[in-house]
């Protein structure tokens, strides 16, 4: 199974079912575009194997980040470096997908002191990372929606095969699907319809302004894993309100930067996860809502389970992310039938960290990869969230300016499709 092809709704054919899933790279430069080490990486990652690249977060807004290298995709981008990026991952046959995303209330705090949100309700603070947010008005929503179309649209004239719209971990649109964060009174909260509303404009928005053969995708958790926030009943229902836009795919994750199950910390929910596949048993549930493809990752270690769980019906698509920081020829060696296990990182010696470290961890990697040089598995966690933290707030201070008056110039290269 996982070397047969697949062709998605808009014509888009993968060449098997392995797929890259996104990793914040962070390596763009302080106007927010690809550097040549971003170039590299997927240079590196496009002889992988994986018949599917994901890119990392690809923020519509430079004001709101994930993390301050986070390529930026607005008025203001660079339509030459952004097809370099797309040719070095589609050189050996793969295809490319950008990540689109909006940070919300989970911009770092040192980028934004009151970031956009669906309410004023703050995310519990990791060494004083987030700001306080503040609610968006109704034209401000509409101004979210219009980024995603144009940062929609630079992504098809750059030359990407296509675009995956992020409302899974915690991002803006997660916060409006979830009733935690989500507590507006308009048409934006309240029911699940109202609070996946901003989603579904966003997607239709997006697949207005790019041609019909140019793959549109969703990441969307199956749940947050915390108390009274969005539920997998509320992700059953927001699946089946997908299935209406005619979607290439929906990649099935789950959990938040407060409750990290896409990181394998299922806090007390742990009595339900899998040893693999962490969201196997809901792409179950989720095959009966409709028949949109759906691709799944987190938790996938051995061919075995993931041929299981393509064989089964459960997905079209095995996401593999953190493992191929470690060995990005993971996807070639698992068709091949080299590798029966993926390798795994360390661990700190506070758990609490361990979140945190593990993603510092595997970003180093990538950086490293980014440099030319291969992995390095041996780095200590606590040298690799001294180097995350350092690298993103000195690039933080170069980007201020830039995007503080909204960061929107004019695109360099060719016309992008009329909006």
């Amino acid at each position: 199974m996982l070397e047969t092809p697949v062709t998605t709704r808009s014509g888009l054919t993968l060449s098997n079912r392995l797929a890259k899933a996104s990793m914040t790279e962070s390596l763009a430069d302080e106007r927010g575009q690809p550097t040549p080490a971003l170039i590299r990486l997927y240079e590196r990652f496009g002889q992988s194997g994986a018949g599917l690249l994901l890119t990392g977060n690809a923020v519509v807004d430079g004001r709101h980040p994930v993390r301050s290298g986070d390529v930026v995709l607005d008025g203001g981008s660079d339509l030459a470096l952004l097809g370099r990026w797309a040719r070095a991952g589609k050189a050996h046959g793969a295809k490319v997908i950008v990540q689109l995303n909006h940070a919300g209330r989970q911009t770092p705090g040192y980028v934004a002191a009151h970031p956009l949100a669906p309410s004023a309700v703050a995310a519990v603070k990791f060494m004083n990372s987030f700001g306080a947010p503040r609610a968006a008005s109704l034209e401000e929503l509409a101004d979210v929606v219009k980024r995603f179309g144009d940062a929609a649209a630079v992504c098809a004239a750059a030359g990407f095969d296509g675009v995956q719209v992020h409302a899974a971990h915690g991002y803006l649109l997660n916060q409006f699907l979830s009733p935690l964060t989500n507590r507006r009174e308009d048409r934006y909260g309240g029911s699940v319809e109202n609070r996946a509303r901003l989603l579904l404009e966003c997607v239709r928005e997006v697949k207005r302004r790019v041609p019909r053969n140019f793959a549109v995708a969703v990441k969307l958790n199956t749940s947050d894993f915390q108390r009274g926030a969005f539920t997998e009943e509320d992700s059953l229902e927001v699946l089946r309100l997908l299935q209406a836009e005619a979607l290439d795919f929906i990649e099935l994750s789950g959990g938040t930067y407060e409750q990290g199950a896409s990181f394998g910390d299922f806090g007390k929910e742990a009595r339900h996860a899998p040893r693999e596949a962490y969201f196997l048993d809901f792409a179950r549930k989720a095959r009966e809502v409709g028949d949109t493809p759906l691709m799944l990752t987190g938790g996938f270690r051995s061919r075995a389970v993931m041929e299981g769980a393509l064989g089964e019906g459960a997905c079209a698509i095995v996401g593999l992310a953190r493992p191929m920081a470690l060995d990005p020829e993971l996807p070639r060696k698992v068709l091949a039938g080299e590798v029966t296990a993926a390798p795994r990182a360390p661990r700190t010696i506070w758990r609490r960290l361990d979140g945190f470290a593990e993603m510092a961890f595997y970003w180093c990697q990538l950086v490293r990869m980014g440099q030319g040089l291969e992995p390095q598995r041996e780095l200590g966690p606590h040298v690799a969230m001294w180097r995350y933290l350092v690298t993103d707030r000195r690039l933080a201070g170069k980007r201020r300016a830039r995007f503080a008056a909204g960061g929107k110039g004019e695109v360099r290269g060719p016309a992008l499709l009329a909006g």
